[in-house]
């Protein structure tokens, strides 16, 4: 088995222009999309954004962060008032720190300075996050860094990082290339910020958290792409709806595939570029989705501000309008009225058909017991 990294031709990648040039205008168009709407947010949506990227990244590698405290130190580093201060911890503060720095300061160069800084922030000292000693802010040991599963005696090594001997070498490269098209005209920048990714977290430079960075500088390319709407969009969200292929298209991109084994052709990453694309747009699809159900809200309540609804029903109103996971997807009934409200059956009754009496609700087919209800478009 050959690594991706031990072609002869790493790290000039190829891919299939004509298979990739859809995805790319899927992006571009979602892109512009964002921007017009970027006029119709708030800081909150920011925040909110920023937050859930943090928190996914973390997830994605299985850790479970405390949320109030990263959006407190969140809301601090970028200078959004938050509604409620809750005690910041230096985890939440390191997370918040690589963040805001990547983001806020996306014009600066990259060093390896830099990244060891970003890895310390990542591993505060007095936070245990790892079974084993860690090498923080410097790159990883002498030992072979691999990703094994399986038993001991019969593991599977789905992927193994270049030796320590030449791993100086190949990040300085990584850096010198990233920093160099970061404005290089011709380069298209998302594809820019996929490459950025693959050869990053292909490189492993560290002895954990390679993920978690690889996707901060994955978030730092697109902020150099489009300072505007990256504050939109939580790219690490889409990649956590879908965390098994990340692994999956992971592993079997940085295999060296026979044909080019044989032939020392240039690695083709196609498969990936592909893989990365749909993700993004997936995650500018999912703001969108996000700005149009907010606005949609203020119009609501705009119209019905006056309607003298009690605060029951301003509660279910508002349940249905955020929609996603506290929504109802398909329309509320009596019985979930009466439990989300805490009100008895008659009164959730009555409530429902004040509702639609002033126009809030509209009742959906189907009728006695299984009558649900929706907001009235």
């Amino acid at each position: 088995m050959q690594w991706i990294w031990q072609s002869p031709q790493w790290p000039e990648f190829s891919w299939d222009n004509t298979a990739v040039a859809p995805a790319l205008r899927a992006v571009q168009k979602k892109a512009g999309l964002l921007l017009g709407k970027a006029g119709e947010t708030d800081s909150q949506l920011t925040l909110d954004t920023l937050l859930q990227n943090i928190v996914a990244s973390s997830a994605i590698e299985g850790e479970c962060l405390n949320i109030d405290s990263v959006r407190s130190s969140l809301a601090r580093h970028l200078g959004i008032s938050a509604e409620h201060n809750y005690p910041v911890s230096d985890r939440s503060e390191g997370l918040a720190e690589i963040m805001s720095d990547a983001l806020l300061h996306s014009d600066h160069p990259l060093s390896a300075e830099r990244l060891f800084r970003w890895h310390s922030w990542l591993f505060p000292e007095n936070t245990a996050l790892s079974s084993r000693p860690l090498l923080i802010g410097q790159l990883r040991g002498e030992e072979p860094m691999q990703v094994v599963s399986g038993s001991i005696t019969r593991p599977k090594v789905h992927f193994e990082a270049p030796p320590r001997a030449e791993l100086h070498k190949l990040l300085e490269d990584f850096i010198a290339w990233f920093n160099r098209t970061a404005q290089q005209p011709g380069f298209d920048p998302w594809l820019r910020a996929a490459i950025t990714h693959f050869w990053f977290i292909t490189l492993h430079p560290f002895d954990d958290g390679n993920g978690r960075l690889a996707r901060a500088l994955t978030d730092m390319a697109l902020a150099q792409a489009d300072q505007q709407s990256i504050r939109l969009y939580a790219m690490s969200v889409a990649i956590l709806d879908n965390r098994k292929g990340y692994y999956d298209i992971l592993e079997s991109s940085q295999r060296l595939d026979g044909e080019a084994e044989e032939a020392d052709k240039t690695p083709d990453i196609t498969s990936w570029l592909l893989w990365f694309l749909d993700t993004l747009e997936a995650a500018m699809n999912n703001t969108l989705n996000n700005i149009e159900r907010t606005l949609a809200k203020t119009r609501f309540w705009q119209k019905f501000q006056s309607a003298g609804l009690n605060k029951e029903q301003v509660k279910v109103l508002n349940r249905l309008l955020d929609g996603g996971d506290k929504g109802f997807a398909d329309g509320i009934s009596a019985a979930q009225y009466q439990k989300v409200t805490k009100v008895s059956k008659a009164t959730a009754t009555r409530h429902l058909a004040d509702l639609v009496a002033k126009g809030c609700l509209e009742k959906m087919a189907g009728g006695g017991r299984s009558t649900r209800y929706r907001v009235l478009s």
